[in-house]
């Protein structure tokens, strides 16, 4: 029945407006999320009164509201933006359950949605920051600079790891295999190695990108509304008068925040969730 699929027809075209308005613009009214919200509760509420039952209205406010709260503590972080989370909230009044027929989830789909989000989000992040590293050479030469004054301390941390993870190997092939196999020690030791040396890399590029890439120093007197000051912790764009108060303290100078577009991230996470179900269990097939 078409009547059923009004929600998810919902999510999916309001976060895509909500992706090329960010994309071309790097903000999104509320009113975008705040009219996708709206269209929930009023298709739930109605589901209820026909059903007499409450539990239609009852998930999309359950599910809603948990999204906001997540969504907010992203934000007040420093993680997200206010937009952000309210596409989240609105998602989670959207889409308490889906229509049948698509990918089977784990989870209760909202939930099988956000772990999704999340593994699709980092990689977004990863694959916009390289492609803006490659574009920035400030970032590049950024991180070589940070990396090697880093460096020293990191090898004798990786190796100390190492030695701890061999260490501990040793124990555990004499433990399940009856002897002490130095070989097999030494493959059960290069994973935590690996591991952390992959995610530090990782970590070290993204400050690299938000330090070097993200930030540009401007004239007060070119700052608008809507720009983000690196002052600010939360990814809340600055104010008229805050503009104002900030003409009358003599500064001539201020640095803001250039933000990661992260709308895309969510039509493509429900699309992933839809047509293939738990993304993590797809990777540890592949692992």
């Amino acid at each position: 029945m078409v009547f059923a699929y009004i929600p998810l027809a919902t999510a999916f075209i309001g976060a895509t407006i909500a992706t090329i308005w960010d994309l071309k613009t790097t903000e999104v009214p509320d009113q975008v999320p705040y009219a996708m919200i709206a269209i929930a509760l009023l298709f739930y509420g109605y589901q209820s009164l026909v059903g007499g039952t409450f539990e239609p209205i009852l998930n999309s406010l359950i599910y809603g509201i948990t999204f906001l709260a997540f969504g907010a503590l992203m934000y007040y972080v420093g993680q997200w933006g206010g937009a952000d989370s309210l596409i989240l909230g609105a998602l989670g009044f959207l889409l308490p359950y889906v229509p049948a027929g698509f990918a089977h989830t784990s989870l209760r789909f909202p939930l099988s949605y956000l772990v999704n989000l999340f593994i699709l989000g980092a990689v977004y992040l990863l694959a916009y920051g390289f492609v803006f590293s490659i574009r920035n050479k400030a970032v590049l030469q950024g991180f070589a600079k940070d990396f090697k004054a880093a460096s020293n301390l990191l090898l004798v941390g990786l190796v100390g790891l190492f030695v701890a993870s061999y260490a501990v190997g040793i124990g555990i092939t004499k433990l399940f295999y009856q002897t002490f196999d130095f070989q097999r020690a030494f493959y059960i030791s290069l994973y935590p190695f690996a591991t952390t040396a992959l995610l530090y890399l990782i970590w070290k590029f993204s400050k690299s990108i938000e330090t070097y890439g993200f930030r540009k120093r401007i004239s007060i007197s070119k700052l608008k509304v809507g720009d983000m000051l690196m002052s600010e912790k939360k990814l809340v764009g600055v104010t008229e008068n805050q503009i104002k108060a900030l003409k009358r303290s003599g500064k001539r100078y201020v640095d803001i925040k250039l933000g990661v577009p992260f709308a895309p991230a969510f039509p493509l996470a429900l699309l992933v969730t839809l047509l293939y179900g738990d993304l993590i269990f797809i990777l540890l097939n592949f692992a």
